[in-house]
């Protein structure tokens, strides 16, 4: 990116605002990409830790999949997934509050004794696979921002900062190249005239 300035104190002055502005954001930037890195890491390992708790469960309950050929599947159906928003690191992200379903009346006497049991069974399950989900989502949010963040520390630190600096030293070189041809200009007009003085009193 190529900074345009001027050979002039005004646009010098401006410079080094811009350039003060930001190495003073660059560390509070770097802290951002930090703490979004180790939150993106944190929601990874939830989301996995849930579907290995889900996996498990499945797993644990494969001893009644003969029973789960009577269960009536419309039975039980997610009605509402209460989600809350949680700011991390000033970005939005959804939390988990809690999942409602719908559970349809059933007769305890016409079905078998385990359809109470079975009904929760799925309501855990449901709610290991939802609470993952969320958490995939929030990982993504959080590493969307992160990558947004490490781009602007990049920009910052290795386009914006060193370009500022190398325009103020061009500035800087150039008025005081200006500085000390107009000092050499006022000193040959100086000792001219002190010659012609010499001369006119000679």
């Amino acid at each position: 990116m190529a900074i345009k300035f001027q050979f002039n104190k005004t646009s010098l002055n401006e410079l080094n605002k811009q350039l003060r502005v930001r190495e003073r954001a660059l560390p509070t930037l770097k802290n951002k990409e930090s703490a979004l890195r180790f939150e993106v890491k944190l929601a990874k390992q939830r989301s996995e830790q849930l579907l290995d708790e889900l996996a498990a469960s499945l797993k644990s309950y494969e001893y009644l999949a003969g029973l789960w050929n009577e269960f009536d599947p419309g039975l039980i159906s997610v009605k509402n997934v209460k989600i809350e928003t949680v700011k991390i690191a000033g970005i939005k992200t959804p939390s988990l509050v809690g999942v409602e379903y719908d559970v349809k009346r059933f007769n305890l006497f016409a079905k078998p004794y385990w359809y109470s049991e079975g009904v929760q069974i799925l309501k855990q399950l449901a709610d290991l696979g939802i609470e993952s989900e969320i958490y995939l989502e929030k990982m993504r949010l959080l590493d969307y921002s992160r990558k947004k963040t490490t781009q602007k520390v990049n920009l910052y630190e290795k386009v914006q900062i060193p370009g500022y600096q190398e325009a103020i030293l061009k500035i800087k070189r150039y008025i005081e190249d200006e500085e000390n041809l107009s000092k050499a200009a006022q000193k040959i007009v100086k000792n001219r005239h002190q010659m012609e003085e010499e001369e006119a009193r000679s």
